[in-house]
């Protein structure tokens, strides 16, 4: 029984992705590409800003 539920967990599992690649366009990982890279910018610059305007508090209260 146990060999079984892994072949079929397994058949799925091949079967959704196989389905799910064939259906994936260049464009769609095109965009996908450009957007985490505008995403990790964004998220760079925001922790940069916000570590310059708390690291300055902090010098402030322990001099």
């Amino acid at each position: 029984m146990i060999f079984n539920d892994i072949q079929i967990r397994s058949g799925v599992v091949g079967g959704t992705l196989f389905s799910t690649a064939l259906n994936i366009s260049p464009h769609d990982l095109l965009f996908t590409a450009i957007m985490a890279v505008v995403g990790a910018v964004v998220s760079f610059f925001v922790s940069y800003i916000l570590r310059k305007l708390f690291s300055g508090s902090d010098k402030s209260k322990n001099a």
